[in-house]
């Protein structure tokens, strides 16, 4: 990393904000589970997105797939997406009371009768995800159940907020990997042992595979699916969906992707969150740069240059 992005991560204005995000979170504990999440997600929907520019890269990108939406709507899914942010970063702050709510919640799915036989028989199981609902939900869930179900995680940008987010994903369930060369051995590791992981796969990667996503090009990894292959490990997609009330959540564990390409492994895990998203799109995160056209655009000129050579 040079010099100028080490002082652009880790300055005063990451520390300032890790602090104003840290006493946030404390307040918001502090209030009874239903208040708190009502707090939190009026301040991400109210204050945070505008500011941070959130609802605008959310209505961009809905304009991008859906160009034919009306502001008013884009502009409605958008406070939608930040109110679900926020409710959603406090509960997961929360670990006690999610892993003592999803207790009880409902878990469903085709899925579920696979998982508990792969589980008796010691066969390694990979769920994968999108950033949908509150994608920690079904993890607590049946880790409050009493299975063990390791994950890999993206670093925040933030150093000092992604030091206290790592530690929080570490409390619910071990072992959690680090995004990464690194990481992704260690998860390979663990599911090899006959282990239990996630992966989240919605997330721009100019290595990926150039997978559409809802009409629109993705480039999208394809790790998910061979470390599934190497391990032999069932192939799940799980959702966590929010509920009308804001508050409880449904645990979908959809039926296993069967093993194949891994290209077309990952285009039936984007067609599974892609079903999702039409259900409701306002529990997806558009706030992140799924896309970014104008990258693809560049790297796509630069190999056309790089083809047709001096």
């Amino acid at each position: 990393m040079a010099k100028g992005e080490e002082k652009a991560r880790g300055g005063w204005g990451d520390w300032i904000s890790d602090r104003v995000l840290r006493g946030l979170i404390r307040l918001a504990l502090a209030l009874p589970h239903r208040t708190r999440l009502r707090l939190m997600g009026w301040a991400v929907r109210r204050m945070i997105a505008p500011l941070a520019g959130y609802r605008k890269r959310a209505m961009d990108n809905l304009s991008h797939v859906w160009p034919e939406m009306p502001e008013a709507e884009r502009r409605a899914i958008a406070d939608r997406v930040a109110e679900n942010a926020g409710r959603t970063m406090i509960e997961n702050y929360d670990v006690k009371g999610l892993l003592a709510r999803m207790q009880h919640a409902p878990v469903t799915g085709d899925g579920l009768p696979e998982i508990e036989r792969a589980r008796a028989e010691g066969r390694p199981v990979l769920f994968v995800t999108g950033h949908y609902g509150n994608f920690e939900a079904p993890r607590a869930a049946l880790v409050a159940r009493g299975w063990r179900i390791g994950g890999l995680y993206r670093p925040m940008a933030n150093p000092f907020f992604n030091e206290h987010y790592a530690a929080n994903m570490h409390a619910l369930s071990d072992p959690v990997f680090e995004q990464g060369r690194r990481g992704t051995m260690g998860l390979l590791k663990h599911i090899r042992g006959g282990g239990m992981g996630v992966l989240l796969f919605d997330v721009y990667s100019s290595d990926g595979a150039p997978i559409d996503f809802l009409g629109q090009p993705a480039p999208t990894l394809t790790s998910a699916a061979e470390i599934a292959l190497k391990t032999d490990a069932l192939f799940v997609p799980f959702f966590g969906i929010r509920r009308a009330d804001g508050v409880s959540f449904d645990a979908v564990f959809e039926a296993p992707i069967p093993h194949g390409d891994p290209v077309e492994m990952m285009k039936e895990a984007t067609r599974r969150l892609e079903a999702r998203i039409a259900e409701d799109p306002g529990q997806w995160f558009w706030i992140h740069r799924r896309w970014k056209p104008r990258r693809q655009a560049r790297r796509q000129r630069k190999r056309a240059a790089a083809r047709m050579g001096p």
